[in-house]
């Protein structure tokens, strides 16, 4: 019994990222994006409006969850290669410090700029549960594809994603 108990409370801890109290909204494919205003770590002001002016990708994490370290270095490629061609990547974080993404960023190299979020206020704009979550937004502020971590999306489907929606 007491193996058990062990086992549900390991799943318990290690589900943090997926299994959560459902409380915001959950935009899918064909929503337009919401309003909302963040300030990047460069000083950049990121908007609603302003991401509808060209095609953008939202990413938003937290750099305790393991789905989120898994996908955070396929979107500095994609940032890498996209960003030059004038789309918008924008990485907001759920409920982390500042100096926790410094360091993570630190540590593993990450050249993008982020918004550091201590709250759900902006997240909660977007969905109810689970990050990472990507979205994929054409011109003009529709969402085109969105992505979690069921399953985490990989470095080609976020392309091909971008790809389809640059055409």
């Amino acid at each position: 019994m007491r193996r058990i108990f062990a086992v549900m409370a390991v799943v318990t801890v290690l589900s943090g990222c997926i299994k959560e109290k459902q409380t915001g909204a959950d935009l899918k494919v064909g929503d337009r994006l919401p309003d909302f205003e963040v300030v990047m770590d460069d000083g950049t002001l990121v908007t609603d409006e302003i991401l509808s002016e060209s095609v953008s990708v939202v990413m938003f994490f937290h750099t305790s969850c393991p789905d989120c370290q898994q996908v955070l270095p396929q979107i500095q490629r994609v940032y890498d290669e996209y960003a030059p061609k004038g789309i918008r990547i924008v990485l907001i974080s759920r409920e982390d410090t500042e100096e926790s993404i410094e360091s993570f960023w630190q540590e593993k190299g990450l050249k993008m700029p982020y918004s550091a979020q201590n709250d759900r206020k902006i997240y909660e704009k977007f969905a109810a549960t689970r990050i990472p979550r990507v979205y994929v937004n054409e011109k003009g502020g529709i969402i085109r594809y969105v992505f979690t971590d069921d399953p985490n999306p990989s470095y080609d489907e976020i392309c091909t994603a971008l790809e389809n929606v640059i055409r």
